[in-house]
């Protein structure tokens, strides 16, 4: 159990190390290949289509060959991607290589994530946070180890090169300790495929599925928006240096790391639905402190604590996602997160380029003033994420030993 556990959450580390050091070295790959703002736009675009089209896919791969092979495959796939990236001699490579990028990011989010689910089952305990909390500490190496590689003048190759060398020899020792299918009470694999051959498209999206993506949607743009627009609205509204406006990310990075840390022990002495619904209420009062806020300090502090609240939501959703798969009549805990995986990427695709629309007409101070009532709605929402009677593991009683024993 310790390691599988162990294995899952070595994988969500990996993932956003990968993620952060393609977003740090970005400003790279535009000098390097001359590239205008549009058309590095466009690059990042494919990047999340690809892997909008893989989530399609995950599902009935994962049915084949097992959630393990998809995240193992997946894992080593991702890194020799992004050497693509660093190799490309021209426009159309750099665009086959981002495709392919997204491509192997959609499968690893997919399987990972249904992954942590088949531990969270097994060891009838919460780990989803942990995880998610990986991903933010692997985001986090991978932004440092990247920005250094930057200002030593690293090319993209050799940084890549060193990364995916690294990141493989991982992978190969932490892949045999992730889970099979039989290690959690999923549904077998053959009974998965069957559902997936026959319903195509349409498998997994029951009506808790689409509520769930929803949720998990709203919580992302949410978050999205705050990543991108944070800077802008900290320098350009309240008048903030270029250095300070930067702190208004870090304080929310910084606050939701922290509040993962401890989430899977707050998931374990409360309802995942009291924390879904607590959590966005304090990240809608965060967000009402940025927008009223009369210096940079106090929006900061604001950021803060939206960070904070954004902590737990997201995880306990794909955890919701992935046992809703595991219940009767469902295809699979790897279906279930696909389908919410699309969503929570269709929001982050468009969110910030929506934020960006509307705060032209009606400016950034009222556009993230908007987002508050979208938090509110989810907190009133968050009975979807409680999981039914029929899948809460029962209580273990300890066994009373025989007199005869003594």
């Amino acid at each position: 159990m310790r390691r599988a556990r162990a294995a899952v959450t070595a994988v969500f580390a990996v993932n956003g190390a990968l993620i952060a050091s393609l977003a740090v070295r970005t400003p790279s790959l535009k000098t390097d290949h001359d590239l205008t703002t549009g058309l590095l736009g466009l690059l990042t675009a494919l990047v999340a289509v690809a892997a909008l089209a893989a989530t399609q896919v995950a599902g009935r791969l994962a049915a084949r060959i097992g959630s393990a092979w998809v995240v193992r495959i997946a894992a080593v796939t991702l890194p020799l991607a992004l050497l693509g990236v660093g190799l490309a001699g021209g426009p159309v490579h750099l665009a086959a290589a981002m495709l392919l990028v997204g491509a192997a990011n959609g499968l690893l989010d997919t399987g990972m994530n249904a992954q942590a689910v088949m531990v969270e089952r097994a060891a009838h305990r919460p780990i989803m946070n942990g995880c998610h909390a990986a991903w933010s500490i692997g985001s986090v190496a991978g932004s440092f180890t990247g920005g250094v590689a930057a200002q030593a003048g690293m090319s993209l190759t050799t940084h890549y090169l060193i990364l995916g060398a690294v990141v493989t020899a991982v992978v190969l020792v932490v892949g045999r300790g992730l889970p099979a299918e039989e290690f959690s009470a999923e549904h077998p694999p053959a009974r998965t495929d069957d559902g997936a051959g026959r319903r195509g498209w349409r498998a997994g999206w029951t009506r808790r599925v689409l509520l769930l993506g929803a949720l998990g949607a709203a919580v992302l743009a949410c978050e999205g928006a705050v990543i991108t627009w944070s800077g802008v609205f900290l320098h350009e509204d309240l008048g903030a240096s270029l250095g300070v406006a930067s702190l208004g990310l870090v304080a929310f990075t910084a606050s939701q790391t922290a509040g993962r840390l401890v989430g899977d022990r707050l998931s374990a002495r409360h309802p995942a639905r009291v924390l879904v619904r607590s959590g966005t209420a304090l990240a809608a009062a965060g967000l009402t402190a940025v927008v009223v806020a009369p210096t940079p300090i106090l929006a900061v502090a604001g950021f803060a604590l939206a960070g904070l609240g954004l902590a737990t939501p997201l995880p306990l959703i794909f955890s919701a996602a992935g046992h809703a798969g595991t219940e009767e009549g469902g295809t699979g805990a790897t279906a279930a997160v696909a389908r919410l995986t699309t969503m929570t990427y269709s929001a982050m695709l468009l969110a910030p380029a929506l934020v960006g629309r509307v705060a032209q007409a009606l400016g950034l101070t009222w556009t993230l003033a908007l987002l508050v009532p979208l938090l509110v709605t989810v907190a009133w929402k968050a009975q979807v994420v409680a999981r039914p009677p029929s899948s809460v593991a029962p209580p273990v009683v300890a066994a009373r030993v025989p007199d005869e024993a003594l």
